[in-house]
């Protein structure tokens, strides 16, 4: 593997921290799941670097509440906002439709976890359809965008837990294994991973730089399928302290590092954690990337897979 990027930013960083200094004057940047946890602390920081934020959210109501909050507190004089529901392929496309000019900034942030067993009218497991093919299908939608901008960043939050579980390709919607909310939520954050592998090398001549994340263990409402017996028994089960939490702020560093340190220029295909490159294999509950989420092969499979599922074949 290439250098380890590492950084002087840590876990305790904050989004402002890491952007402070860089201009992101005449760049437009969309924030998916923006009205929420650390979307919000995402696209405040963009927008308070001069970046045009757009907003892509399910409820747009509380996308204008966060983007009138974020006029209020940065420099920005308007925050954007648009619907976006990424369980619906019709929504997808629409927001495709709906976006004109080059984008510079796609953070694929939105997501569901652990959430009971349910699909989506196509019959697909709705973690993976919302989590992964959902920004998939909006990646490759806004494609042209990206290429436009020239030097874009498209950022895909992952999460720890997909140390839980590759790609399944035998059966990635559980229509015949047993369904677990937390293999099936790790099965999708692997597959944010293996797309940004993807991404990273399709896009290279187009200078769209594709890495993945983990944010951190943050209190947000992507655990409003978690109560809090269970999130306490993950906790004590990771060996975790209270101080382990992250607040929004310091959970949204590492995302806004992806998306727009010039440490990371011409970086692409990585997953990074508390604000560095993680290690390969050296996994512990909150860090360290398994060496199936970056498995070129899987990745190049799983673009495959993608591409055929939703084209209907």
């Amino acid at each position: 593997m290439a250098d380890r990027i590492v950084t002087p930013f840590t876990a305790q960083s904050t989004a402002a921290e890491v952007i402070e200094g860089v201009d992101l004057s005449g760049r437009r940047a969309v924030v998916t799941g923006g009205a929420s946890g650390i979307g919000i602390e995402t696209a405040r920081a963009l927008a308070g670097a001069g970046a045009e934020v757009t907003l892509a959210v399910r409820d747009v109501e509380a996308g204008d509440r966060t983007a009138a909050d974020i006029v209020a507190t940065t420099t920005a004089k308007e925050v954007l906002v648009a619907h976006l529901d990424l369980a619906d392929q019709a929504s997808v496309a629409a927001f495709v439709a709906g976006w004109a000019g080059p984008l510079d900034i796609l953070v694929n942030n939105a997501g569901i976890m652990a959430s009971p067993l349910a699909r989506t009218p196509e019959g697909w497991e709705l973690q993976f359809a919302t989590n992964h093919l959902g920004h998939f299908a909006l990646a490759t939608g806004l494609h042209g965008a990206l290429a436009a901008a020239g030097e874009a960043r498209v950022v895909s939050v992952s999460s720890s837990a997909h140390h839980q579980s590759p790609v399944v390709f035998d059966d990635i919607h559980y229509e015949r294994r047993p369904y677990s909310p937390w293999t099936a939520y790790g099965q999708s954050k692997t597959a944010n991973v293996l797309f940004a592998v993807e991404a990273s090398k399709r896009w290279a001549a187009d200078k769209i730089i594709v890495n993945a994340l983990m944010p951190g263990g943050i209190r947000t409402n992507l655990q409003r399928h978690v109560d809090d017996e269970e999130l306490e028994r993950l906790r004590v089960a990771a060996g975790a302290t209270d101080s382990m939490w992250k607040t929004p702020e310091q959970g949204a560093a590492t995302s806004i590092l992806v998306a727009t340190s010039p440490l990371l220029d011409g970086v692409g295909g990585r997953y990074f954690e508390d604000c560095n490159e993680a290690e390969i294999g050296k996994l512990s509950a909150r860090n360290g990337v398994a060496p199936h989420a970056l498995d070129p092969e899987a990745a190049a499979r799983l673009w495959d897979v993608s591409v055929e599922t939703l084209a209907g074949r």
